[in-house]
């Protein structure tokens, strides 16, 4: 049974494209905020989120947090379109499995993604 992936981004086309990288050998679930992720994660079985840290409304590192109530086991990747030091590093201390600075290349994405499915 295939993977599934929950991709978490407020702008469409990191959704599309990161949805087109990972549906060869995933299944894909997309979310466009952190309160959809949330609902998602209350209702699907998921493996691995890939959140991104800069959203509206809610940002990553809240989701995360509000996550810990009901998906403590679900690894996260966030993915950072910053790069800031203290955004990896406290995303890190909360518990992310890894990051990806975007925009980031197809494979270093499968790489990151397959490494952490190994761990499972």
């Amino acid at each position: 049974m295939q993977k599934r992936i929950l991709v978490v981004d407020d702008d469409t086309m990191n959704l599309v494209r990161t949805k087109m990288i990972l549906e060869k050998d995933y299944d894909v679930v997309l979310a466009d905020s952190g309160m959809q992720a949330l609902d998602k994660l209350k209702c699907e079985n998921i493996d691995l989120v890939l959140l991104d840290i800069e959203m509206p409304k809610m940002n990553g590192m809240e989701t995360f947090e509000r996550m810990k109530d009901f998906a403590a086991g679900v690894p996260v990747i966030f993915l950072t379109a910053s790069g800031l030091e203290d955004d990896v590093r406290s995303a890190i201390r909360l518990g992310a499995v890894n990051y990806l600075k975007k925009p980031f290349q197809p494979q270093e994405l499968m790489k990151r993604v397959a490494q952490e499915f190994e761990k499972q």
